[in-house]
């Protein structure tokens, strides 16, 4: 499969979207920031009447905030672990989570044992700067708050973590490692269906993705419509599933060009 332009989508597939999911880091931002352009663009959606969630690997904390204070209508977090929403009318957080709080707790022991090594044998790989905040998974930051390592380290990294058993993954910045099925999609298709009541095996063509980096591509094997920001193509070679169409801008500028596509398609099909 090739990455097409966003240009060359179909603008009936594109005026059909009902909700938008997407990733955050290098995503919704850039370098770091959110560009004023892509929190705008969460507006638009909202007050077109189109759902969003964001799909990040970012902390319990992070997401808090997240299903609080932005345009959302909830937030899956630290890689399918959980998804929180809140209900604004009773002003209360809803939190489910993937495993029990004993399955946690026991699952962090093993993890964090892991993650010691792994530093030990990958040195200037550090943990994340946002781990304070998170309660299922242990991140390694080997490119955010620390000098680059090369991406053939990260997923040595992750290798070396699935070598104990463990679940990771390789995102722009870090690399996430859980313990537990779970991982994006599978509390993303548990949101869907709880929260939204959409199908996404009826309904999956209504749905974008938007993403940039490997641990997007189980959301590129299952959204026809997946959405790639101009700089996912440097990760196009380590991705089993690529998006169907790729932005010309980078990052939060990339997503506000694919929302501001579906909104001109859905005025030109009203």
């Amino acid at each position: 499969m090739t990455m097409q332009p966003l240009a060359h989508a179909p603008r009936g597939l594109l005026a059909g979207v009902k909700a938008v999911l997407t990733d955050i880091d290098d995503t919704l931002t850039l370098h770091g920031r959110l560009p004023a352009e892509a929190f705008d663009a969460l507006w638009k959606l909202r007050r077109a009447g189109i759902k969003v969630v964001p799909i990040t690997g970012r902390p319990a904390g992070w997401c808090d905030l997240i299903a609080r204070q932005w345009p959302v209508d909830g937030v899956v977090g630290e890689n399918g672990a959980f998804y929180f929403r809140y209900d604004e009318a009773a002003r209360k957080m809803h939190r489910v989570y993937a495993q029990s709080a004993g399955e946690r707790r026991a699952n962090s022991e093993r993890l964090w044992d892991i993650a010691r090594r792994v530093l030990a044998e990958f040195p200037g790989a550090a943990i994340a700067s946002d781990q304070a905040y998170r309660e299922i998974d242990v991140a390694i930051d080997f490119c955010e708050d620390v000098p680059p390592l090369p991406l053939a380290a990260a997923q040595q990294i992750a290798e070396a973590f699935h070598a104990e058993g463990a679940a990771a993954k390789v995102s722009s910045i870090h690399v996430n490692a859980w313990f537990g099925s779970h991982d994006k999609l599978t509390m993303s298709r548990r949101f869907l269906a709880e929260v939204l009541e959409i199908r996404l095996e009826t309904d999956a063509r209504a749905i974008a993705y938007c993403g940039d980096s490997p641990n997007d591509a189980p959301m590129y094997a299952a959204f026809p419509l997946g959405i790639g920001v101009a700089n996912v193509r440097p990760f196009a070679k380590l991705m089993a599933h690529l998006p169907a169409y790729v932005t010309a801008g980078e990052g939060g500028h990339g997503f506000a060009e694919f929302v501001d596509a579906v909104l001109s398609a859905r005025q030109g099909h009203a």
